[in-house]
């Protein structure tokens, strides 16, 4: 089997528009979720998100991209510019016809459906752009990834909810391994932030009015993000011998379905990913010195998450660090497993582990080391990336330092 390696990375998101402004808002413990500013915010009961503000599109595409490009697939292409651009490869020979991208979304167009409805609904108007379907598809960030970059080898999206990125960055780390391919653009994106997204959210009730604080004995819900997080995954070999620059090796992943109910999630299905992960990657699980958790600040999901991470872990899980940095850019629901992995890659590369920020109080049921509020320097060897979704559907990623 192939080694595959991380050799670029990009992303936007609440807290920065590429990765040194998140990773620093990640060493200061830095909040990106703020109030909300779109149309008709007022008639929302929630009413904060980690949105991104000030972007505009107008600055990185013309009018006629703008036409095409939902504001998720938008933020892709500026991720993955970057993670290419870092990578150093140029796919306009050879290599073009071999590389593929792969990536997570589990609203795609949500802003494009949300101005549509309203102009056939509330506006009364009978037609809408012509553009409209190519614009909302859930492919359609990959399929512009590919068209921009020439990417004419495997490329597809996948849509599994809040573990889409993790399952897409899987699907791309076993395509190279198992030799299908030399590199793959992967990751995830999403933008939900409009009023029919966040009216669509109010609707479960596992929305917090004030905060994301996970495992914080007073938590009241998620809080939800958008942007992306692109990377470069690439055949160890290839990467060499080209003198790359590799952030992180991908040394394992698994994936599970609890099989058993749409919205709670067991601690079993949870276990087994990560159990799974550890196998594929033949690590001891006393390798592990950093998880970077799913946890979204509900109660359910937190203590399920800490109670399958003990029976996982056993007695390293009292010294193992672990840290939601959702607590920081909010939930990006489809796209959040992608900007979660760079906490990991920080975490091997600089021993410096993202905290868990707005942590109050201690509940008995997350008597985890969850890296409370501020940063810490520690050295780490192998992380873990764990991603729960909806639909009990669980996908675990295992890095190690390059």
């Amino acid at each position: 089997m192939k080694r595959v390696v991380i050799t670029g990375a990009g992303t936007i998101n609440a807290l920065g528009q590429d990765v040194a402004q998140t990773l620093a808002a990640f060493r200061e413990g830095r909040c990106g979720i703020s109030a909300l500013d779109f149309r008709d915010v007022d008639r929302l009961s929630i009413r904060i998100g980690g949105q991104v503000h000030g972007w505009d599109a107008e600055t990185h595409f013309n009018r006629q991209q703008i036409a095409l490009y939902d504001r998720f697939t938008q933020f892709t292409l500026l991720a993955a510019g970057q993670a290419i651009r870092q990578s150093g490869l140029n796919f306009d020979g050879e290599l073009g016809y071999e590389a593929g991208v792969v990536l997570g979304t589990a609203g795609g167009g949500v802003n494009t459906w949300d101005e549509n409805y309203r102009v056939v609904y509330e506006e009364g108007k009978n037609r809408v752009h012509p553009f409209v379907v190519p614009k909302l598809m859930n492919n359609a960030a990959a399929s512009h990834v590919s068209m921009e970059f020439n990417l004419r080898g495997p490329s597809f999206t996948v849509a599994t909810a809040c573990a889409s990125s993790n399952h897409a960055m899987g699907q791309a780390f076993h395509m190279i391994r198992g030799g299908a391919t030399k590199v793959m653009v992967t990751g995830g994106s999403e933008s939900m932030l409009c009023f029919g997204g966040v009216k669509a959210w109010e609707g479960l009730r596992v929305m917090s009015r004030d905060a994301c604080r996970p495992f914080s004995a007073n938590r009241n819900g998620m809080v939800q993000g958008e942007g992306a997080g692109v990377f470069v995954f690439e055949e160890y070999d290839h990467a060499r011998a080209r003198g790359a620059e590799i952030l992180a090796e991908v040394v394992g992943f698994a994936m599970t379905s609890d099989a058993s109910d749409i919205v709670m999630p067991s601690k079993q299905g949870a276990a087994r990913a990560m159990a799974g992960a550890l196998r594929d990657a033949g690590i001891d699980r006393e390798k592990v010195g950093y998880i970077n958790a799913h946890g979204t600040g509900t109660a359910a999901n937190d203590k399920t998450e800490c109670a399958a991470v003990a029976d996982v872990f056993g007695h390293h899980a009292d010294t193992l660090m672990i840290s939601s940095t959702k607590s920081m850019h909010g939930h990006l629901i489809g796209g959040t497993g992608a900007v979660e992995l760079l906490a990991c890659i920080m975490a091997l590369r600089e021993g410096v582990i993202a905290p868990t920020i707005g942590y109050q109080e201690p509940d008995p049921e997350c008597a985890l080391d969850v890296v409370p509020n501020e940063a810490r320097t520690a050295p780490v060897e192998v992380a873990m990336s764990n991603a729960f979704a909806f639909g009990g559907l669980n996908a675990v990623l295992v890095l190690a330092r390059a």
